[in-house]
C-alpha cells in the first residue's frame, strides 16, 4: 500500500484488518479444486504490491462516513468492492504483461513468462469472471454496473493505446485520454463506490471520483517516467517496454514537440531502433541511455513530473473542499502526495 498513517493507531488498525480481509476474500474466491489453477493463482498473488485500489476504497469509506464515528468503521460491502476491484486490476496486469511480452513483475516471473501466453490469457479471464461472481453477492445492480463500466473503460483505453502504437505524432490529449481510461477509471470508481455504499450526497461521491481519477492519472504519469528512468531492481518489473512496444509517453511527447523537423526525424529513427529486437541488446541499452539523457537535459522528465504534481494538487483540493476534516481525509491527502515520491 502507498502509505499508512501509523501515528493514528485506530486508522492503522482498521486498515490493516480490512486489507487482511481483502486478501483472505481474494484467496477464498479464487480457490479451485484443480491444483494447476491454484498454482497460478498463488503466483499471481505475488503481484500484489501497493494495493492502491483496495486502499482507496477503504480510506474513502472511512473519510466519507456520514457520522464520523469515534472508532473507524467500514461495511462488509466496502471490503467486497475492494476485493473485486483488486481482482479486476490483477487481471489487467496479467493481460498487460502478455501484450508487453514482459518477463518480470514484482521482482518475479510474469505468468506469461512462467506458464506461457495461453495460460496467462485464461488466468486473466478467470480473475475477471470471479470478480463479477463475487460482486454479484452484493445484490446491488448500481455497483455491479459501475464496476462493469469501469472495466469496459479500461479495455477501451488499452485498445486506444494499441491503436496508437508506433505513432510518433501522438499528442498530449490522446495520451491523457489513454491513461484516464486504462488506469484512472478504476481508481475513480474505487473512491466513488465507497461513498455510494455510505449513502453520501452526490457532491461527495463526485468529489471522491474526481480525486481518484486525478490520482490515477498522476500515478500513471509517474509509472511512465519510471519505465524510462527507473532502475529495474528497484522498480521490480521489466523496464523500457514502452519504448520497445512503440508507446509514446508524456516525456517523449513533450520532447518530440520541442524539436525542429530535422531533429524530430532523428529522434524518430532512434525510437524505431528501440523496437528492433534484432539489435544487439548492448547497443539498444546504450541508445536508451542516450534517450534518457536527452529527456532529462531538455526538461521533459521534469515536465511530466510537474504535470503529475498539478494533478495531485487538484485531487487534494477536491478532498479538502468536499470532505469534513478527519484522520481518514488526512490519509487521502497523504496518499496523493505519496504518488509523487514513489520509486517503484
Amino acid at each position: 500500500m502507498l502509505v499508512l498513517a501509523k501515528r493514528d493507531n485506530a486508522i492503522h488498525e482498521r486498515l490493516t484488518a480490512d486489507l487482511a480481509d481483502v486478501e483472505a476474500r481474494f484467496a477464498a474466491e479464487l480457490r479451485s479444486d484443480l491444483d494447476c489453477v491454484n498454482e497460478l493463482v498463488e503466483h499471481v498473488e505475488r503481484y500484489r504490491g501497493k494495493m492502491l485500489r483496495p486502499t482507496l476504497v477503504l480510506v474513502s469509506a472511512l473519510a466519507s462516513h456520514p457520522d464520523q464515528p469515534t472508532e473507524p468503521t467500514t461495511r462488509p460491502g466496502h471490503r467486497i468492492v475492494a476485493t473485486v476491484l483488486e481482482m479486476v486490476h490483477m487481471a489487467t496486469l496479467v493481460h498487460d504483461d502478455i501484450l508487453d511480452e514482459a518477463e518480470l513483475r514484482r521482482r518475479g516471473a510474469t505468468i506469461n513468462h512462467l506458464a506461457g501466453n495461453e495460460a496467462a490469457v485464461m488466468l486473466g479471464d478467470y480473475l475477471i469472471s470471479h470478480a463479477y461472481h463475487l460482486c454479484s453477492s452484493l445484490g446491488d445492480a448500481e455497483i455491479s454496473r459501475a464496476i462493469a463500466h469501469a472495466t469496459n473503460t479500461v479495455c477501451e483505453g488499452e485498445l486506444l493505446q494499441l491503436a496508437n502504437r508506433n505513432n510518433a505524432d501522438l499528442d498530449e490529449r490522446t495520451y491523457f485520454e489513454i491513461i484516464r481510461r486504462k488506469t484512472a477509471s478504476l481508481c475513480g470508481v474505487s473512491c466513488r463506490l465507497a461513498a455510494v455504499l455510505n449513502n453520501t450526497p452526490p457532491a461527495t461521491t463526485d468529489a471522491l471520483y474526481h480525486y481518484g481519477e486525478k490520482l490515477g492519472v498522476a500515478f500513471q504519469i509517474v509509472d511512465d517516467v519510471l519505465d524510462l528512468t527507473g532502475d529495474e531492481r528497484t522498480v521490480g518489473k521489466t523496464l523500457n517496454r514502452d519504448l520497445e512496444k512503440g508507446k509514446l509517453t508524456l516525456p517523449l511527447i513533450h520532447h518530440l514537440a520541442s524539436l525542429d523537423d530535422t531533429n524530430r526525424e532523428a529522434m524518430r529513427e532512434l525510437l524505431e531502433a528501440q523496437r528492433d529486437r534484432s539489435l544487439d541488446p548492448a547497443v539498444r541499452d546504450k541508445q536508451a541511455k542516450l534517450l534518457r539523457d536527452r529527456l532529462n537535459a531538455d526538461g521533459s522528465v521534469e515536465f511530466a513530473r510537474q504535470r503529475a504534481a498539478e494533478l495531485v494538487a487538484s485531487a487534494k483540493a477536491q478532498i479538502s473542499e468536499h470532505l469534513p476534516e478527519s484522520p481518514a481525509r488526512t490519509l487521502l491527502l497523504e496518499m496523493a502526495d505519496a504518488v509523487l515520491s514513489r520509486k517503484f
